[in-house]
């Protein structure tokens, strides 16, 4: 029977009025945001980007402090490997190189596991400002009774009376008054379970 009332539906839909379909939009009111600003200088989140430097800072002086001497102790090594004008080196030269190439292996471990925990430090920032921007944007909205809230990246122009920038960040600092700055360790997988043998 679906044949016979689809025509029939077609038919009704033919005869609604005009005036359903074109039913008018509202004026739309657009406000401008700067997400980059808000979520740098809400007041917790300044203090959060603060720290975050100061980690930054400690990581560049750490691997400051591991690469110089292992540089210096390297071309001392290739110095004397060198002098020796492709002779073989003796026992001694061999055991500092191979120890060398141990601390210097060490050392960029090191470093890139600081570099790792940097850089979550700085995704679980910005996880947590976002988390509150979507809110903020909201509460913004029905403050200001707009429609639209664009980001001021992607706007040619505007006038500084759509630009709800302050507003975001007001209301940022009543919603987000802490920003955590060292992440969770990350998990590790789980064990696999063992396979029983059957005593064979």
């Amino acid at each position: 029977m679906t044949k016979f009332f689809a025509p029939a539906l077609a038919a009704a839909a033919a005869m609604l009025p005009a005036t359903a379909s074109a039913q008018q939009l509202p004026d739309a009111k657009v406000a401008v945001v700067d997400v980059e600003t808000a979520a740098r200088t809400c007041t917790a989140c300044a203090v959060a980007w603060a720290n975050i430097e100061q980690q930054v800072q400690q990581a560049q002086a750490f691997e400051q402090q591991v690469s110089t001497p292992l540089q210096t102790e390297g071309q001392q090594i290739q110095a004397e490997i060198r002098a020796l004008n492709g002779a073989q080196p003796g026992e001694a030269l061999q055991q500092r190189a191979a120890a060398f190439d141990q601390r210097r292996q060490q050392a960029a471990q090191q470093i890139q596991q600081r570099r790792a925990t940097l850089q979550r430090n700085q995704n679980y920032v910005l996880q947590q400002i976002s988390a509150q921007l979507e809110p903020a944007y909201t509460a913004v909205l029905t403050a200001r009774r707009a429609h639209l809230i664009l980001p001021k990246s992607s706007v040619m122009a505007h006038s500084s009376a759509v630009d709800v920038t302050n507003d975001v960040i007001a209301q940022l600092n009543r919603t987000l008054t802490t920003v955590a700055t060292v992440a969770p360790a990350p998990q590790q997988p789980a064990a696999q379970p063992t396979t029983p043998t059957d005593g064979r």
